[in-house]
C-alpha cells in the first residue's frame, strides 16, 4: 500500500468517524489474494500477500483496523528482513483484552522497529475511538492521531509530495461536499494517473525517469504500478446506542486466479456492524 489519504472524526457522536482511500502499489509478479474473510479468522477481512503472507490493510469485527505502506528508501534495503505485512496481520489476528490498545501495539513494534526495511504502520480500534501511526525511519515516537484529514505515501506522514497533497486537499473538499459520498467516489479519486513536474519530485535516491512514474497517485509501468484501491467508511450511528458500522469496497487487478488485469476492473464491497 504505498498511497493512504484518510479523514479521521473520533468525536463523531453521529455519521463518518473514519474514512479512507488507499492505492497499493505492488510488482505485478507478486502473487496476492484480494480482499476476503479468512478462512482460518472468520472475523479478519483483509487481502493476503501469498509471498509475505501477511497483508497491507484489513479490519476486523470487533473494530480493529491496519494499513501499511512502505517507506522508500533504496539504499537501505535489506533481503534478509522480516516481511512488513505481519505487522498489520498480528495486530488483526491478536486477541482483543483492556491492555491491547493502538498504542500498545505501535510501541512493541518500535522496540524491534530497526529490523524491518523501512515502513509506516497505522493501527486503530474503532470501537475504543483511537487511531495510531509509526515509522520506523522518522524520530518520532508512536502516537495516537488527532482529528482531521491526513495523508501516508512513503515517506512520513503527511510529507507534501505532489499526489499526498492532491488527494489529501480532494478527499477534504469531497467529504466537506458530501460526508457520505459513495464509495465509487472515493476509488475514482485515487485511479489518478496524473504525473507531478519535475521540479515537485522528492528525491528518494531513485533515477529521476522512476521518480516520474511514481509520482502518480495511481501508477502505471511494465512491472510495478498501482494493484488495487480500497474505500473504507466507519460511521456512527447515535440513534443506535453509539452503534457503529463499515463499509468497504476494493477494486483490483486480480479476481483471485492471480492473473493481472490491466486497468483492473475487479469489485467486491462488504459492510457489516462493529461487534463490541
Amino acid at each position: 500500500m504505498c498511497l493512504i489519504v484518510f479523514d479521521w472524526r473520533p468525536d463523531a457522536a453521529d455519521g463518518p468517524l473514519f474514512t479512507l482511500a488507499a492505492n497499493r502499489d505492488e510488482f505485478f509478479r507478486r502473487t496476492a489474494e484480494p480482499m476476503h474473510w479468512w478462512s482460518e479468522a472468520p472475523g479478519l477481512l483483509a487481502g493476503r500477500d501469498l509471498v509475505g503472507g501477511g497483508t497491507w490493510l484489513g479490519m476486523t469485527r470487533d473494530g480493529r483496523f491496519a494499513a501499511l505502506t512502505n517507506y522508500r528508501a533504496p539504499h537501505e534495503m535489506r533481503a534478509d528482513a522480516p516481511t512488513r505485512g505481519t505487522l498489520v496481520s498480528n495486530w488483526l489476528l491478536g486477541e482483543p483484552s483492556a491492555e491491547s490498545t493502538p498504542l500498545a501495539y505501535l510501541q512493541r513494534v518500535a522496540q524491534d522497529g530497526e529490523i524491518y526495511n523501512g515502513f509506516n504502520l497505522l493501527v486503530g480500534d474503532w470501537s475504543r475511538r483511537e487511531l495510531g501511526w509509526y515509522c520506523n525511519r522518522s524520530a518520532a515516537a508512536p502516537a495516537l492521531l488527532a482529528a482531521g484529514t491526513h495523508g501516508i505515501s512513503n515517506a512520513v506522514l503527511d510529507t507534501p509530495w505532489p499526489k499526498l497533497a492532491r488527494k489529501r486537499t480532494e478527499l477534504s473538499a469531497l467529504l466537506a461536499n458530501d460526508p457520505l459520498a459513495p464509495l465509487e467516489r472515493l476509488i475514482e479519486l485515487m485511479r489518478d494517473p496524473r504525473l507531478a513536474r519535475d521540479g515537485e519530485l522528492p528525491s528518494t535516491g531513485i533515477p529521476l525517469e522512476r521518480e516520474r512514474v511514481l509520482s502518480a497517485a495511481f501508477i502505471e509501468s511494465p512491472d510495478y504500478g498501482t494493484r488495487g484501491t480500497t474505500a473504507l467508511r466507519v460511521v456512527a450511528n447515535a440513534t443506535h446506542g453509539e452503534h457503529l458500522s463499515a463499509a468497504v469496497a476494493e477494486r483490483s487487478d486480480d479476481n483471485g486466479s492471480h492473473r493481472v488485469v490491466r486497468p483492473g476492473d475487479f469489485e467486491r464491497s462488504f459492510a457489516f456492524n462493529i461487534e463490541r
